[in-house]
């Protein structure tokens, strides 16, 4: 695979797991960049032992945490404007709000929930953060409902 192929297809997906974790678009851009500037220089050494995928979340994941590490912080977003009067915007207050609750969970949480909100495999995700395939819907499962709690106490 291509460096261009591997941008074209993973680019929105690195770029939401960033923003699941920094909840801030254009830090989240940066991050994205970045860790396509780290997939392009470690290509050649790309060794196929995981899917592109895979190796690529990694790198991601990787990225985000350094970036907070290296910011000590992590931006809390808040939600603003008026009550949405159209379908799009109720739908892009709920992302909104969506990021924000995520950016709020523990580090494990966020990488776990992002993935899986990329539709990527549980198996994948396991490898990826490093614990059991059923530790991971255990995870998701708990993730879950952690949000929608939030959810129903933002009356969303």
């Amino acid at each position: 695979m291509t460096f261009e192929e591997i941008y074209s297809t993973y680019w929105q997906k690195v770029f939401r797991l960033c923003m699941g974790y920094v909840n801030d678009a254009e830090w989240a851009k940066d991050i994205c960049q970045e860790t396509f500037v780290k997939v392009w220089e470690q290509l050649p050494k790309f060794r196929n032992e995981a899917s592109v995928g895979t190796w690529v979340f990694r790198i991601a994941s990787n990225n985000c945490l350094g970036q907070i590490a290296k910011a000590k912080r992590i931006p809390k977003g808040t939600l603003t404007g008026d009550v949405a009067e159209n379908k799009q915007q109720n739908i892009d207050k709920e992302l909104d709000f969506l990021y924000k609750c995520i950016s709020e969970l523990a580090e494990t949480d966020r990488i776990i929930i992002s993935l899986e909100l990329e539709d990527m495999k549980q198996a994948e995700i396991a490898g990826i953060v490093g614990i059991s395939e059923a530790n991971v819907r255990v995870k998701i499962h708990r993730i879950k409902e952690k949000l929608t709690q939030k959810f129903k106490e933002n009356g969303q």
